[in-house]
């Protein structure tokens, strides 16, 4: 290498220069909320507003506030986790799979209205989310599941960004050929898909459950108009209970929303952390499997 060439790779260009330090502020615009969130989770009720939102104060409060949390009002915001735990679970692994296999068999079948079909499913995914509330809570309502499970659950299971997800990627990483081999050995179409496919398309599969777990787990509109009983609520319905309805009764617990948004987003983090191996071992193994 030349002298020339080295003092090239040593310093970044503007363009490059530019582009470290955009990253940068978004990494801090992104970062931040999350630190004030994970600092607040530590101070009292004074403390919140008597002392600098981006530090800690003298007074360590976190385990009280976690202990106060899992106790106030006979400990609901367990049976707040549990329910979103519930119906992101549920939901989520729900929509990957019933996305998966659509998206699948739009790919890989040629059937009358297939066309149309996937027409429709990019057409869903520019539908806002918050603009089909109203319509499933009438239909809810006419078969009688508003105010339960089911309400949340079944329109949980529904996901068109997952389906156009599932289709592109299949069209690009399985082989025709693969599956016409499949066939040729007398496998079952169910077993090329669980057996084969399905391996192949590993990476997706982890993408779209995790969007779809964390769209559900942030949910807010659908339970607002859904449920009634608190004791469906989702943690964001029923943090946003405690911050507004007892802030108006002149019972303020602001302490405690922000640990329950702190540990709300625990599991978030968790999951990402844990799954993001499946992208690179999917990509890996996609192109071993036969």
């Amino acid at each position: 290498m030349t002298r020339r060439s080295k003092m090239q790779t040593s310093f970044w260009t503007p363009g490059q220069l530019g582009a470290q330090l955009i990253l940068l502020l978004s990494t801090i615009y992104f970062l931040l909320p999350l630190v004030w969130v994970t600092v607040s989770a530590t101070k009292s009720n004074d403390d919140l507003f008597s002392t600098f939102g981006l530090w800690f104060s003298g007074n360590f409060a976190l385990f009280s506030n976690i202990h106060r949390l899992f106790t106030y009002d006979g400990g609901i915001f367990t049976r707040w986790a549990l329910n979103t735990l519930l119906y992101a679970g549920v939901g989520a692994a729900g929509a990957t799979l019933f996305a998966t296999m659509a998206g699948y068999a739009l790919a890989k079948y040629r059937f009358v209205g297939s066309t149309a079909i996937s027409a429709a499913v990019i057409g869903a995914v520019l539908v806002p989310v918050t603009a089909l509330a109203l319509p499933l809570f009438f239909l809810a309502s006419r078969v009688h599941l508003v105010n339960t499970y089911w309400s949340v659950l079944l329109p949980s299971m529904v996901s068109p960004l997952g389906v156009y997800l599932a289709r592109v990627y299949a069209q690009a990483s399985v082989p025709d050929e693969m599956l016409e081999a499949a066939r040729i050995d007398g496998s079952s179409e169910l077993a090329i898909f669980f057996r084969i496919s399905l391996r192949i398309m590993s990476p997706v599969v982890v993408t779209i459950f995790l969007f779809q777990f964390v769209a559900i787990w942030n949910n807010f509109f659908l339970p607002l108009v859904m449920l009634s009983d608190d004791g469906r609520y989702p943690l964001t319905l029923g943090l946003q209970t405690w911050n507004t309805t007892l802030a108006t009764s002149g019972h303020v617990i602001y302490n405690l929303v922000v640990t329950g948004s702190f540990l709300s987003i625990v599991p978030l983090i968790a999951a990402f952390l844990f799954l993001q191996r499946y992208w690179r071992s999917g990509i890996a193994s996609g192109g071993v499997v036969g």
